[in-house]
């Protein structure tokens, strides 16, 4: 198999014939018949596995994997590629603002450059100057956090080669942020600027954006528990010269403190800290108590393909 591209499918169905027509054209142009759309339902609330399985039926190039439910985006982007067979493997939103031809451009430059991987980033990035700022916030400060610099404003499509997507497949983490696997399984990899359209509002909300925010730095970085270690300290430090300063004002000074406003506002201060510092460090138990479980990334109710052959 030469080529596989890899899609999920969630609240897909407004667009998926004409995703499928586009993607099926862009394929034979780079891998002639010798391809296949692996199309991953996500357990979406629409038809979209019904119009899935009506393309099937015309189309053998087409490979269903069915998930039991909603697992998430970035795990099912996993699954799709743990099924792709292809020497090259093309994955892509379905959702149309990513556009299938761009296969042939990431083909050539993957060909001149001698890459391993060439993925799509925005110049800049769509949507109002909310969706913008934080954004920008997010690649800032998870690159400051986690020390993996990765690019701003990434976008899904990126065509890869065989060796590369088994080396990204070798990563078994059950608490799963694809960005930042995406860079660290290595490799060359080149940038292609891409305009990404917006044809419908984020499915992400911002309680889901903050929760891949502290999903993506606490799945890539341990700084979070040594700021930690050095704020304790340095309120230890700083909590030692006040008591010095009072007891000298004390016995030297004849000044006893007066009032209990200072310490009150100590007290809310230090409880606060002190619950912030144990969320965070109930943050990695619960991922250290995820892991080693090892439940099964998704689950697969059932496949579909088409029986003639290709």
């Amino acid at each position: 198999m030469r080529l596989s591209v890899v899609t999920t499918l969630y609240q897909s169905a407004d667009g998926l014939a004409e995703f499928h027509r586009r993607t099926s054209e862009a394929a034979r142009e780079f891998a002639g018949n010798d391809y296949e759309i692996v199309l991953v339902h996500d357990g979406s609330p629409d038809d979209s596995l019904a119009q899935a399985v009506s393309l099937v039926r015309n189309d053998p190039h087409i490979i269903i994997i069915d998930l039991s439910r909603n697992f998430g985006h970035h795990e099912a982007m996993m699954t799709g590629l743990a099924h792709a067979d292809g020497d090259y493997v093309f994955l892509i939103d379905s959702d149309l603002e990513e556009d299938p031809a761009w296969l042939r451009r990431f083909a050539d430059e993957l060909s001149r450059t001698d890459s391993d991987v060439v993925f799509g980033a925005q110049e800049r990035r769509k949507g109002n100057l909310f969706e913008r700022s934080t954004g920008f916030l997010f690649y800032r400060v998870f690159n400051l956090m986690s020390g993996v610099k990765q690019p701003h404003n990434i976008v899904t499509a990126r065509l890869m080669t065989r060796r590369y997507v088994n080396g990204l497949l070798a990563h078994s983490e059950r608490e799963l942020n694809i960005g930042g696997l995406w860079l660290i399984t290595g490799f060359k990899q080149t940038l292609q600027f891409v305009e990404k359209l917006s044809l419908s509002p984020t499915s992400y909300s911002l309680s889901r954006k903050f929760d891949h925010f502290v999903n993506a730095i606490t799945s890539f970085s341990n700084r979070p528990l040594f700021l930690v270690f050095y704020a304790g300290l340095a309120i230890f430090g700083t909590s030692i010269a006040f008591i010095s300063y009072l007891v000298f004002m004390y016995f030297f000074l004849a000044e006893p403190p007066a009032g209990y406003v200072s310490v009150v506002a100590s007290i809310w201060l230090f409880s606060g800290l002190i619950i912030l510092f144990n969320g965070i460090l109930g943050i990695y138990i619960a991922k250290v108590f995820s892991e080693v479980k090892q439940r099964p990334l998704t689950v697969i109710r059932q496949i579909y393909r088409s029986s003639e052959p290709k």
